[in-house]
């Protein structure tokens, strides 16, 4: 059963009709899936688990990882239970007080000799030991729910903490100095560590400020430019749910007291994300699915209450509100986003392709963040400011307002014409085989309305030969698949975005014997356009680049063509999705590109079991001589049936090439439109400012 609140307000609201009570009453419908699934009051927070291959616990026997998954699942549905603790202390749900069930079992997470103790760090250190790990550095999941622990403790200090025994908190407070003291993850965890010992220095504990430093300083350090932060190779979520949410706790806790220029440096990160992070969003406030730990959906808006925490925010209240709010009804309002009252491990429905083994079935609480808001009280600009949608208010018809940031080597587009934001992303490194990693990534566009396809495996000898808003290259001799796994990022210029793929990168091998494709792309009404390059030393090879996977719940199949000055093929898909909305998408190829098929596919779509893929496909097959470099197509898509026009499925008027024999292997490619503009693509000087 899908979420319908009771108290709706269109005039405050006029977007989503959400306020402060919808937002209480959302929580609670969360709570109850979660409390239906627990038998009786003694029993931890450990919810049925559809999957048991990827996800942890991995084994029977694996004890560390059982204990961590009573830890997580207690501390992240916290997330959602303690701003509604302190809303309403009798809260009951499902015949349990929630108050008293999280009360009690939060002492005994942290109590030794509890059977349903987390374990504390010292004892894990030696399960460690007994499983022959030699490592120092070692962490622990652990780690992590320590810091939601201390955020919800705090949120209902009056009904929760302040009501423990001195013995009691004493208990809790041991147990979480050893994980904050304890060693971490040299990326955003530090944030964990941050911010439990900034709690025991709020409640009167000595904490070794030599830690906090040295952590607090190190994520400083992260710092990449417009408010987003480097954790690992990539950039993701993390940076929104992470380290603006919990750097901005920290200056509260503790840094503008403690660390005050530290505190500034994060303060003045924060209010760079917020400058542009609005436009992240789509027109309906729906979250893109990129990056790892997709399963925390709509955790991604907490960034916007992170910064309402700090003495200088500078976040539009009725625009964070609005999409906070469009983002949570993205996914409660869909029948497939429960799996026996609980989230799926999926982004909409259960999808595995999605999913890392460093979680668990109740990994997914952890979008309770983005019921933090809850804190903010009823008289707040949060709640009270009239929603208003920023950015998509502004634009006229057809308008396409693209943002590019060149320190997190993230483009996004805001197109007025069908309501969607599509991301385009750099400095992304994966290992060759690591198809995930690219699927989260790598792919050349991720859309709020399309979310990312797994690989269709279309041969019997499982190669992937099309992916969907990727290239795959096909060695014909050594009959060899390739994915792009490194993309290096140049930046935009005269509105056409820069960057530079490799098939199968690797430190070993010179980058001049790899093979590789120059990315030019630019804003359409309804999509992209690409002008791409390819960088070529070694022949026969065949190409293949997929559009957006499109769910198939009945599809509509139509092919055009346009036999003019400019030849071009289109491929039309007319359909529903899951929840029955309108879907419709075209891709339409010119100069470089040989054919334009369909296949279908099963399993690969988070939005429907079944789907469709339409990709264009092109070989190139002598070594050593002057070839077609230059691969032009377009992907457009929109919510409706109603028929793209023939302008919008054949845009191009001429395409001007620099060299005569037009193939476009050096000098510029202009593109002429049929409305009168133009963009000119030149791919010299890139070589020189290529960015990981």
């Amino acid at each position: 059963m899908i979420f319908k609140p009771q108290h709706m307000d269109f005039e405050l609201s006029p977007y989503t009709g959400l306020t402060r009570e919808s937002w209480i009453e959302a929580g609670e419908y969360l709570l109850r899936g979660i409390f239906k699934n627990i038998k009786q009051f003694s029993d931890p927070v450990v919810m049925p688990r559809k999957e048991t291959k990827i996800t942890y616990p991995h084994s029977a026997d694996a004890v560390g990882e059982k204990k961590a998954e009573y830890f997580e699942g207690l501390a992240r549905s916290f997330f959602i239970a303690a701003p509604l603790i302190h809303e309403n202390p009798e809260l009951e749900i499902e015949g349990y007080k929630i108050r008293d069930y999280y009360k009690s079992h939060v002492l005994r997470i942290c109590t030794a000799d509890d059977p349903f103790c987390a374990g504390t760090y010292k004892e894990l250190l030696e399960i460690a030991k007994g499983e022959k790990s030699k490592d120092p550095t070692r962490t622990f999941q652990q780690t992590v729910e320590t810091c939601a622990l201390v955020i919800c403790l705090w949120l209902c200090k009056g009904e929760i903490w302040d009501t423990y025994t001195e013995a009691e908190r004493d208990c809790i407070a041991d147990f979480l100095r050893d994980y904050a003291e304890g060693n971490t993850v040299p990326q955003n965890w530090r944030l964990f560590n941050m911010l439990v010992l900034a709690f025991l220095n709020m409640e009167g504990y000595e904490i070794d400020r030599s830690i906090m430093r040295e952590h607090a300083s190190h994520i400083l350090n992260y710092y990449a430019g417009q408010g987003w932060y480097r954790d690992g190779h990539s950039f993701d979520y993390y940076s929104c749910w992470a380290f603006n949410v919990y750097a901005p706790l920290w200056c509260l806790w503790y840094g503008y007291e403690e660390e005050p220029y530290i505190a500034a440096q994060f303060e003045k990160n924060s209010n760079e994300l917020m400058a542009t992070y609005a436009d992240f969003f789509d027109r309906d406030g729906f979250t893109n699915m990129w990056g790892r730990s997709c399963i925390y959906r709509n955790a991604a808006t907490s960034a916007f209450d992170g910064n309402m925490m700090l003495r200088n925010s500078v976040v539009d209240a009725g625009l964070a509100r609005r999409i906070c709010s469009g983002s949570l009804l993205q996914f409660l309002e869909r029948e497939d986003f429960l799996y026996e009252g609980v989230p799926t491990l999926g982004f909409y429905g259960q999808f595995m392709p999605l999913v890392q083994g460093y979680s668990c079935a109740e990994s997914p609480f952890w979008l309770g963040k983005a019921f933090l808001c809850l804190h903010l009280p009823k008289d707040h600009p949060f709640w009270t400011q009239r929603e208003n949608n920023g950015t998509w208010e502004g634009l006229v018809k057809d308008e396409v307002k693209v943002t590019a940031l060149d320190g997190p080597a993230l483009c996004f587009s805001n197109h007025e014409a069908n309501g969607e934001t599509i991301l385009r992303t750099g400095k992304v490194v994966k290992q060759r085989d690591d198809r995930h990693g690219m699927w989260n990534y790598s792919k050349l566009c991720f859309n709020t309305k399309y979310p990312w396809e797994a690989a269709p495996i279309v041969d019997s000898e499982e190669n992937i030969r099309v992916e969907s808003q990727q290239y795959v290259l096909h060695d014909i001799l050594a009959e060899t698949f390739e994915n792009a796994n490194v993309t290096f990022w140049h930046g935009e210029k005269d509105g056409v975005l820069y960057r530079r793929q490799f098939f199968g990168y690797n430190l070993e091998t010179e980058c001049h014997w790899i093979q590789a494709i120059n990315l030019a792309d630019f804003a359409v009404p309804y999509g992209i356009m690409r002008v791409d390059r390819m960088r070529l030393f070694k022949k026969p090879v065949e190409l293949t680049l997929g559009a957006y996977g499109f769910p198939d719940n009945g599809t509509e199949i139509i092919r055009k063509t346009e036999n003019g000055a400019q030849p071009a093929t289109a491929v039309i898909l007319k359909g529903h999705d899951f929840t029955g909305k309108e879907k419709q998408l075209a891709m339409t190829i010119y100069d470089g590109w040989e054919s334009l098929d369909v296949i279908h596919s099963t399993g690969t779509n988070p939005d429907s079991e079944k789907s469709v893929l339409v990709h264009a496909s092109a070989k190139r097959m002598s070594h050593n001589h002057y070839e077609k470099s230059i691969l032009i197509s377009q992907v457009i898509t929109k919510e409706e049936l109603a028929d793209f026009s023939e302008d919008e499925l054949f845009p191009i008027k001429e395409i001007v090439y620099t060299d005569k024999e037009k193939c476009g292997g050096y000098g510029a490619v202009t593109v002429r439109m049929k409305n009168g503009g133009e963009k000119t693509v030149d791919f010299e000087g890139i070589e020189g400012k290529l960015m990981l």
